[in-house]
């Protein structure tokens, strides 16, 4: 489902934002059954995807079978330090465990010592091996905003669209900070939007934010707030359909 050429309150639907969200289940304490629960609200929201650790890929991909959800993982989470035939490794086995997409943290401290050949080097290898493995997997590069400064994140923004992923993502969630309006601007300024999308992750728990990112560039969104950001966009179109007043609308 696209987003409308105008993003606003009134341009947008329950369906059209549930379709923006990659519902995340990355918390280090989540066990087996918060994840099948996790992944049960996924199909009931019709949210784009979920977003688990690399070790609940196989159930996630067995509770959303014929759901029309797709099931993500991340590599190389939450710090990006492992070697590149590492990631690879790691890229490959969640495919064959059932993902299709998989958002790679890039080597931060590589490229904030300037070492943009590795950093290039191993978001090529990873795409180039998914792709291989997988044509239609979708490889999102997160970049942990917080930690760069903006001649940093312009630097990966070309890395990536170089490399040929598919998005830029702003943060892990698990830094010392998320996505900011500043950034999704930066990023989404920086790359082709006709090969590269914007992924806006981190702190994002309201519908307003959810819609100030997307206004801002952001394609998609990583979120665990799911349900009470789809069901406040449910609460206002109702309350809109009736005549009554909403808190608040972008």
């Amino acid at each position: 489902m696209s987003l409308p050429a105008e993003i606003s309150f009134e341009m947008l639907t329950p369906e059209i934002v549930a379709k923006t969200i990659d519902h995340a289940l990355l918390r280090p304490d989540m066990t087996i059954d918060e994840v099948v629960a996790g992944c049960k609200l996924c199909a009931e929201y019709q949210t784009a995807s979920v977003c688990v650790k690399p070790c609940d890929v196989k159930i996630a991909a067995e509770t959303l079978k014929g759901t029309g959800v797709d099931v993500g993982t991340v590599i190389g989470f939450p710090h990006g330090n492992s070697p590149a035939n590492v990631k690879v490794f790691e890229a490959l086995q969640a495919l064959e465990d059932g993902a299709v997409e998989l958002d790679m943290v890039l080597n931060i401290g590589h490229l904030k010592s300037g070492r943009l050949d590795k950093v290039l080097g191993e978001i090529s290898q990873l795409t180039s091996a998914a792709k291989a493995k997988l044509p239609t997997c979708c490889v999102k590069v997160i970049f942990e905003c917080s930690l760069l400064t903006d001649d940093e994140k312009i630097a990966a923004c070309k890395l990536v669209e170089e490399a040929g992923a598919d998005y830029v993502k702003t943060s892990t969630g698990f830094s010392t900070g998320g996505a900011t309006v500043a950034d999704l601007k930066l990023m989404r300024a920086n790359t082709n939007p006709s090969t590269v999308h914007v992924k806006a992750s981190g702190g994002i728990r309201t519908l307003d934010y959810l819609i100030e990112c997307l206004q801002a560039g952001a394609d998609r969104i990583g979120a665990s707030a799911t349900a009470a950001i789809i069901d406040d966009m449910r609460a206002r179109k109702a309350a809109c359909s009736s005549g009554r007043p909403t808190e608040s609308a972008q």
